[in-house]
């Protein structure tokens, strides 16, 4: 039924599971903590050197049905390794090694259990890395799933704490509805296709009696749905602005960028490779999602007083403006697929960059045990007279979010998803995102000026931890912000060979 297993295609994120393996036993055989660390900076970075030398080469897939059984063509795999997947992991894998750095001190600071830390993280990774080389149903579910169960865990990993007990809580209860819708959807489109494999679902569903449409067209919206929950769409977002804030802050940053990127990155492979016949079904119905999504977000991010709580509504934003160019159905898809892809990879670097300077404000305030627990946008006034260069490196990032110059990178990604949309005929989420971009100018460009603002006598400016792992990660966002606003066409080319 099945070939060989292709070691090579599947070289990074079995390499992440082995060592997520590896950190557990070791953890057994009290391993110092900051040793654990490094192993499991270790294999991402391995892992993303085998994702480069995999962009060296040909199209790799595995798991896959022998000829005899589809009859003509080329086989039907589970997992591929083409241009799609490789972005996408190469995006999950930087920004996870950010987020393994920027763990390092939360562990001993909130007195984390290391092991049991990196063990979940390395899982969780391992999930997102198998989901976005998926190409069929059941491989999603399984990886979405190996994706989910260890955030539930390391969301209450601060076992005494209650806030984050409760955000655990809740983030389970939604995963667990949102699994169960996009199942159900599942079993619809399997029922009225009897195809597992996305390619020849796409061939079945393209060629249904007229009788079994309205379950198939059911089915689709309840697996779009299912990945709604995933990325914090409206009306699926609630559970991110109280798990962010209950969650140790890296697995903030994880959920903002690296979980909603596996999240996209499922989404556009259901809705681009195994059901481009409903595009006038999920067309429409991604429309609404993205315009409501966007508008909900950056009005709620306008009253937000929390640096935690608006970068959560801003994710949810964000949300909004990666799902505005997938609206066009299946009109110019092909080119709706690289904006989506090309936004994914840029918003991912503006974010954790964002991420690791609220990590160090946070864990400074916390040890000076001045500040509320969670820091507000007044406590970060006058931040350019103590650490100038944090304080530049954050307002880069901001202005990248909003998308101004010199902040080129997010401008493009702007403009990309704008083409995109417009050419796709969809004018009227083109105005709405025009809409939305203005709002979000605001309150990114508030937080910014404060950083160089005088400080108002309330908060007493302090300096962030001398923190080496925290530097290297402010410092590789800063220089990958730096380098895609300077060259943005080095996204732009790579997310146009997906489409």
């Amino acid at each position: 039924m099945t070939q060989s297993i292709d070691y090579a295609a599947v070289a990074p994120a079995l390499l992440v599971a082995l060592a997520a393996i590896a950190v557990l036993l070791a953890d057994a055989f009290d391993v110092p903590r900051r040793v654990l660390g490094f192993v499991a900076a270790g294999a991402v970075g391995a892992a993303l050197i085998a994702v480069i030398a995999l962009a060296f080469g040909d199209r790799r897939a595995t798991f896959c049905l022998t000829d005899d059984l589809r009859g003509q063509g080329p086989p039907s795999c589970s997992y591929v390794a083409d241009d799609f997947t490789l972005i996408f992991q190469g995006v999950v894998l930087t920004a996870a090694l950010v987020v393994v750095l920027l763990s390092l001190e939360e562990i001993s600071a909130s007195r984390l259990p290391a092991g049991e830390y990196h063990f979940l993280l390395l899982a969780a990774i391992t999930g997102v890395l198998t989901l976005v080389a998926a190409r069929d149903l059941v491989m999603l579910v399984v990886a979405l799933e190996t994706l989910s169960l260890p955030v539930f865990a390391l969301v209450a990993l601060r076992r005494y704490d209650g806030v984050a007990s409760e955000a655990a809580l809740k983030l389970f209860l939604v995963s667990v509805i949102s699994t169960a819708v996009m199942l159900f959807g599942i079993s619809l489109v399997y029922g009225v296709t009897g195809a597992m494999h996305l390619d020849r679902m796409a061939v079945a569903l393209g060629r249904l009696d007229a009788d079994m449409e309205p379950v198939a067209a059911l089915g689709v919206v309840l697996v779009l749905a299912g990945f709604a929950f995933k990325v914090a769409a409206v009306p699926f977002h609630f559970w991110a602005p109280d798990v962010y804030q209950g969650a140790p802050l890296p697995i903030a940053a994880f959920l903002s960028v690296i979980s909603k990127a596996g999240g996209f990155a499922g989404l556009v492979l259901v809705v681009a490779l195994g059901f481009p016949a409903y595009g006038h079904v999920w067309g429409p119905v991604l429309a609404v999602l993205a315009a409501v999504t966007m508008t909900l977000g950056n009005l709620v991010a306008l009253r937000q007083r929390s640096a935690i709580r608006l970068l959560a509504w801003s994710s949810i934003a964000q949300s909004g403006y990666i799902l505005a160019p997938l609206a066009v159905g299946d009109e110019r898809l092909p080119e709706a697929v690289a904006a989506s892809v090309a936004y994914v990879a840029i918003y991912s670097v503006m974010n954790i960059g964002a991420f690791a300077v609220v990590i160090g404000y946070h864990r400074r305030t916390a040890v000076a045990g001045t500040s509320p627990v969670w820091d507000t946008l007044d406590d970060y006034r006058g931040l350019a007279r103590r650490n100038p260069g944090t304080a530049a490196a954050m307002a880069f990032f901001l202005i990248c979010l909003a998308g101004l110059p010199p902040g080129v990178m997010g401008l493009f990604a702007k403009i990309v998803v704008f083409r995109a949309t417009v050419a796709g005929g969809v004018t009227w989420l083109a105005v709405v995102m025009a809409v939305n971009t203005v709002i979000g100018l605001y309150y990114y460009l508030a937080w910014a000026a404060r950083l160089f603002a005088a400080p108002d006598g309330s908060v007493e400016p302090r300096s962030l931890p001398r923190d080496g792992a925290l530097r290297a990660a402010i410092g590789a966002a800063a220089a990958g912000a730096v380098v895609l606003s300077a060259a943005p066409q080095l996204v732009l080319q790579a997310a146009a060979a997906t489409g």
